[in-house]
C-alpha cells in the first residue's frame, strides 16, 4: 500500500478517526471520575549480595558474582504466597487491637470496612486483641482453616488491605540501577498509614524467611555431608581392619621385600640346578662311551669264538672226506663233501679276517682300564641324580611359594587401594563439612538485609493517573479505527485505486472518471469528467486510426463485466463528442424493458437490440438488430456498440471479430474476483484487438482535475432521453 492509498483511506474513514478515540477517551475519563487517591510508601535495603565482605572472602582467589541469582531469590521470596500472607496476618493484627480510627495505623474508612467484614459471629477477635502473639497465632490458624471464615475471606478471597492478591499488586521491588547491592521496595495504598506499615511488615518478614531459608539451606548441607563423613569414616575402618586381618593371617611383614627374597632364591637355585643337570648329562655321555667300547671288546671275543667254530666244522667236514675217500664212498657223495670243505675254508677265512680286524683296531682300550672308568662315571652319575631331586624338591617348594604370594599380591593391593579410596573421600568429606560449617556462620552472620532507608509516611498522594489513562483510550481509539480500516481494506474485494485496478485487471488504465451526482452543474467533477472524456476521445481515435486492418466504419465494442457500471454513460459522453465532430454514429445498445424504439437525435442513431439465444453465434451487427430499423452500415463513420453484462450473457465470438476496439467499463466500487479474471481472460482470447480500460465512479482525490482557464466553459454532456433506461447497464 502506497503513501497516498493509504491517506486516501484515512480521508474516507475520517469519521472513524473521530468518533471511536472519543468513545474510548471519553469511557477512560467516565470511568476514572472517582478515582481514589493513590500515597505511596518507600523503603531501601542493603543487600551485600556483591560488594559484602564474609568469612568467605579472603579464601576465594577470585570474586564469583552470583548476584543475579541471588537477587531473583530474593525477589521469589518476598512474592512468594506465604510471605504474602504473613504480611497480611501481621497488618491484620494491628488493625484488629484498634478500638477507634488511628490516622497512624489505619483511616476511618478502613477501620469501618474491616468492622463490617467481621460478623457478629466472630466479634471474639476483638477481645483478645490484647494478647498480641495469641491473636496472631488466631488468625493464622483461620487463614489455613479449611472452611470458610471471615479472616480468611480477607486474606484469601478479597481486594482488602489484608489480601494476597492485593499486596501482590501493590508491592514492587527492583534493584537500584547498575547494582544488585541496594533493593528499593515501594507500596501503594489508598491509606498512607496502610502503605507504610504494610512496607514494614514486608521487610521485616523478608528478613525473617531470607535468613531461615539461607540457614535451612546451609543446614541440609551440612547434615548431608556429616552423614556422609560419618559413612566414609566407618568405611575407612573397615578398610584398615581388613588389611590388618589380611598380614596377621598371612604372616606377612613386608610383602614387597619377601617377595622379591622369594624371587632371588628361585632364580640362584634355577641356576644350580641348571650346573647339575649339565653335569649329570655329562656324566651320562661318559658312561655310554664306556660302554660301546666295551662292547667293541665283546666283538673281538665274539671273531675268536666264531673263528674256532670254523676251524672245527673244518677240521670235521675234512674227516668226513677221509672216511669217504677211505670207505670208497661214491664220487658224488666225495664231490659234496669236498664241496662242503671247500665252503667251510671259505668261512674260515672270513672269519680269520674279521678277527685280525676286531684285534688290531687303534682305539683298542685293556679291559681293566675301561671297567675302572666305567665304575667312575657311574658314581658320578648316580651322585648328579641325586642331587637333582633334591634341586627339584626345592624348587617345587619356591613355586608353591610363588603360587600363594601371587594371589596375595592381588588382594594386598586391592586393599591398600581400598584403604587410600577410603581415606581420600574421608578427607574430602571433611574438608566440605568444614566448608558448610563455615558457610553456615557466614550467612548467620551476614545473610540479613540491612534497612538503608525505613518505610516513610506519605504525607502528599501521588499524581493522578486520570490524564494519561484518557490519552492511553486516545491511542487506542486511533488503534482500533487504523485496525478497523486495515480489515476494511483487506476484506473488501473492491476497486479502491487505479492502481489497484491495473494490478487485478492486468492493463493500463486510460481513463479515470469521478463520481458525477450532478451533471447539469459545473463543478469540479464535471470538469474533470469533461477532459478525461476528451482524454479518452483521443486514445479511441489513435487506436482506430492504427488498425487498418478492419472494414469502414469502425466498431468501438463497449463491455463490462457486471452489470451497472457506466457503459451508458461512457457511450453517451462518446456520442456527444462524435456529434459535435460531426460524426455520424449508431449506438447499439441491448434491451432492457423490451419497449426501446430506434431513435434518432443529430447524429446519432439509436439502435436497441433483443438479447437473442443465440447471441453466441451473431456474426454482423445487420444480423443483430431487427429488420425493420433500416440498418444501413454505410451510412455511418462509427458505430458504437454495447454489449450486456457478460457474467450472465454469451459472448458473440463471431461479432467481436470485425470489432476494431474494445472498451471495458469497471465501477471502481464494484469487486474484482476470480469470476471477472476469467470472463475476462475469455474475452481477451475471443478477440484479437486493442482493449482500453475506463475506471467509472473513481473518488476525485484519484482524478486530476483540470484548472478552470485550462477547461472549456461549455456544459457538461447532457443525458439523453433514454437515459433514464440505461443507468442499468
Amino acid at each position: 500500500m502506497s503513501v497516498d492509498v493509504f491517506l486516501r483511506l484515512l480521508k474516507q474513514h475520517i469519521l472513524w478517526f473521530i468518533l471511536i478515540p472519543c468513545i474510548t477517551a471519553g469511557t477512560a475519563f467516565f470511568v476514572t471520575r472517582n478515582e481514589p487517591k493513590v500515597y505511596k510508601s518507600q523503603a531501601t535495603l542493603y543487600t551485600g549480595l556483591v560488594s559484602r565482605y564474609s568469612l568467605l572472602s579472603d579464601k576465594q582467589n577470585t570474586f564469583t558474582d552470583h548476584s543475579a541469582s541471588a537477587f531473583d531469590n530474593i525477589l521469589t521470596t518476598l512474592n512468594s504466597r506465604e510471605t504474602l500472607l504473613q504480611i497480611g496476618i501481621g497488618l491484620l493484627s494491628d488493625h484488629l487491637r484498634l478500638r477507634k480510627p488511628d490516622t497512624l495505623v489505619l483511616a476511618n474508612s478502613g477501620f469501618q470496612k474491616l468492622h463490617q467484614a467481621i460478623t457478629l459471629d466472630w466479634e471474639s477477635l476483638f477481645f483478645i486483641a490484647g494478647d498480641s502473639i495469641q491473636l496472631h497465632r488466631t488468625i493464622d490458624s483461620l487463614a489455613k482453616s479449611p472452611s470458610d471464615n471471615p479472616v480468611k475471606t480477607l486474606l484469601l478471597k478479597s481486594d482488602s488491605y489484608y489480601s494476597i492478591q492485593h499486596i501482590s499488586e501493590h508491592l514492587k521491588a527492583t534493584a537500584r540501577k547498575n547494582t544488585n547491592d541496594v533493593l528499593l521496595m515501594e507500596y501503594e495504598a489508598d491509606d498512607p498509614a496502610v502503605a507504610q506499615r504494610t512496607l514494614s511488615y514486608a521487610i521485616e518478614i523478608l528478613n525473617r524467611r531470607y535468613s531461615t531459608l539461607k540457614t535451612s539451606e546451609t543446614n541440609s548441607v551440612i547434615g548431608y555431608y556429616e552423614a556422609k563423613l560419618q559413612q566414609a569414616k566407618e568405611q575407612l575402618a573397615q578398610a584398615e581392619a581388613s588389611l590388618r586381618a589380611f598380614s596377621s593371617k598371612h604372616q606377612l611383614l613386608d610383602y614387597d621385600e619377601e617377595a622379591r627374597n622369594v624371587a632371588t632364591s628361585r632364580e640362584a637355585l634355577n641356576n644350580e640346578y641348571n650346573q647339575e643337570l649339565m653335569r649329570k648329562n655329562a656324566a651320562k655321555a661318559g658312561l655310554d662311551a664306556l660302554n660301546r667300547r666295551m662292547g667293541q671288546q665283546g666283538s673281538i671275543r665274539s671273531a675268536n669264538n666264531d673263528l674256532s667254530d670254523k676251524q672245527k666244522k673244518l677240521t670235521d667236514a675234512e674227516n668226513k672226506l677221509a672216511n669217504a675217500r677211505a670207505y670208497g664212498q661214491p664220487k658224488t657223495v666225495i664231490n659234496q663233501l669236498q664241496a662242503s670243505v671247500a665252503q667251510v675254508q671259505e668261512e674260515l677265512k672270513i672269519s680269520a679276517q674279521k678277527y685280525d680286524a676286531a684285534a688290531n683296531s687303534a682305539d683298542a682300550v685293556p679291559t681293566l682300564t675301561m671297567a675302572n672308568d666305567r665304575l667312575t662315571k657311574s658314581l658320578e652319575y648316580e651322585e648328579s641324580s641325586a642331587r637333582l631331586e633334591l634341586y627339584q624338591k626345592r624348587m617345587n617348594d619356591y613355586q608353591v611359594k610363588t603360587n600363594e604370594y601371587g594371589p596375595l599380591g592381588s588382594q594386598l593391593r586391592e586393599l591398600n587401594r581400598n584403604l587410600t579410596v577410603a581415606e581420600k573421600e574421608y578427607l574430602d568429606l571433611l574438608q566440605n563439612v568444614d566448608q558448610s560449617r563455615t558457610r553456615r556462620q557466614d550467612v548467620s552472620i551476614g545473610g540479613t538485609l540491612e534497612v538503608m532507608d525505613a518505610p516513610d509516611f506519605p504525607l502528599l498522594p501521588q499524581a493522578s493517573k486520570r490524564s494519561q489513562l484518557i490519552l492511553v483510550g486516545l491511542g487506542v481509539g486511533i488503534f482500533i479505527a487504523l485496525l478497523l480500516t486495515a480489515l476494511r481494506f483487506w476484506l473488501d474485494k473492491r476497486i479502491q485505486s487505479p492502481e489497484q485496478a491495473e494490478a487485478l485487471v492486468g492493463m493500463p488504465v486510460t481513463a479515470l472518471f469521478p463520481t458525477v451526482k450532478n451533471p447539469l452543474v459545473y463543478s469540479k467533477t464535471t470538469r474533470a469528467s469533461r477532459s478525461m472524456f476528451e482524454q479518452l476521445f483521443n486514445a479511441i481515435n489513435i487506436e482506430v486510426s492504427q488498425n487498418t486492418a478492419k472494414a469502414y466504419p469502425p466498431i468501438i465494442t463497449l463491455f463490462s463485466i457486471r452489470s451497472k457500471q457506466g457503459k451508458s454513460w461512457i457511450a453517451n459522453g462518446l456520442t456527444q463528442l462524435y456529434d459535435d465532430a460531426d460524426q455520424k454514429i449508431a449506438y447499439c445498445y441491448p434491451r432492457v424493458t423490451g419497449k426501446e424504439q430506434r431513435e434518432h437525435q443529430k447524429g446519432v442513431t439509436y439502435f436497441p437490440y433483443t438479447i437473442r439465444p443465440d447471441f453466441m453465434n451473431v456474426t454482423g451487427i445487420d444480423y443483430l438488430l431487427d429488420y425493420n430499423q433500416e440498418f444501413d452500415i454505410s451510412r455511418y463513420d462509427r458505430i458504437i456498440l454495447e454489449l450486456p453484462a457478460l457474467i450472465n450473457n454469451q459472448i458473440p465470438t463471431y461479432l467481436l471479430k470485425s470489432s476494431a476496439l474494445s472498451l471495458l467499463v469497471v465501477d471502481a466500487n464494484s469487486p474484482w474476483a476470480r469470476a471477472e479474471k476469467q470472463l475476462l481472460s475469455m474475452y481477451v482470447r475471443v478477440t484479437n484487438q486493442p482493449i482500453l480500460t475506463v475506471l467509472n465512479r473513481v473518488e476525485g482525490n484519484y482524478v486530476d482535475v483540470p484548472r478552470r482557464v485550462d477547461a472549456m466553459q461549455a456544459p457538461t454532456i447532457q443525458e439523453r432521453s433514454t437515459q433514464t433506461q440505461r443507468t442499468f447497464l
